[in-house]
């Protein structure tokens, strides 16, 4: 029997107000909104940063009603250069924690910010991820284009 490969794709991210979350993802932080689903039992988004095989989904259904806002912690993304990113948000009027270098090798620099509810994202820079991004350019685009709300 081969080994099976188990790929994260989905983090469902606990918000109190779905629309306003829609918002900061897309417009502040910069995630593609690959689709945002609303009939009679249920209103859900799903959002991917850019250049990443994960997405968050924001919504409704029971099993993402399980953990209260706000209360997701840790996650983590990866930027090639923290500096430049922390100034894309900050500009785009994310409030964002100084970056910080805790070792001087690649990977030990990072920064954090937090959704309006209060779940937590660490930054961390990987300065190889700008000539060898972990999904290369031309495998992007799963979804095809953002959708428009």
């Amino acid at each position: 029997m081969s080994a099976v490969d188990w790929t994260l794709e989905v983090v469902v991210v606990p918000v109190s107000d779905l629309a306003a979350s829609i918002a900061f993802y897309r417009d502040k932080v910069g995630f593609d909104l690959d689709h945002d689903t609303q009939n009679e039992h249920m209103h859900v988004a799903q959002l991917t940063p850019r250049g990443s095989g994960c997405s968050i989904v924001l919504g409704d259904l029971p099993s993402q009603n399980q953990m209260a806002p706000g209360t997701l912690h840790g996650l983590q993304l990866v930027v090639a250069d923290a500096a430049d990113a922390r100034e894309q948000l900050v500009g785009r009027g994310v409030e964002c924690s100084e970056v910080t270098v805790f070792d001087e090798r690649d990977g030990g620099t990072f920064f954090g910010f937090t959704d309006p509810d209060g779940n937590s994202w660490a930054v961390q820079q990987i300065r190889a991820r700008a000539d060898r991004p972990l999904i290369p350019h031309e495998a992007r685009g799963r979804f095809g284009e953002a959708v428009e709300v």
